[in-house]
């Protein structure tokens, strides 16, 4: 058994290239073996989000505050509450985020493939995010 405490993995800010606006990240899992699943608690800003990306085995987000937005790639803009749960196939193209007025958070799991989980795209054009 390992317990991994509340704050012992610091906080970081999500990268410019793969996020739009004030995104925090706090790793929650992260298993030091390849092939295995992870997971971070993200935090957005109102207005925030990804940048368009993929996961090559999928990812789940479970929705734990805020009002959010997510889309995929030629699909309507959807809105989220806490508790909702969105499942993105693998490599479906995708983005996702707080709405403009309201920040939300998330729980992100996906898992590592061949040393990688996500492929990060271009930014979301304000009028996509906007729908």
């Amino acid at each position: 058994m390992q317990i991994t405490r509340a704050g012992q993995m610091p906080s970081r800010p999500g990268p410019e290239p793969w996020f739009t606006g004030q995104v925090r990240l706090d790793p929650l899992f992260n298993p030091a073996q390849p092939e295995r699943v992870q997971g971070v608690l993200v935090t957005f800003a109102p207005g925030a989000r990804t940048a368009w990306h993929t996961h090559p085995l999928g990812q789940t987000i479970l929705i734990t505050q805020g009002l959010g937005r997510c889309q995929r790639e030629g699909g309507p803009v959807e809105e989220l509450r806490p508790g909702d749960v969105v499942t993105f196939d693998p490599g479906e193209r995708h983005w996702h985020g707080a709405g403009p007025q309201t920040g939300m958070s998330h729980i992100a799991v996906h898992e590592v493939q061949d040393g990688r989980s996500v492929d990060w795209m271009e930014p979301v054009a304000e009028t996509d995010y906007l729908g």
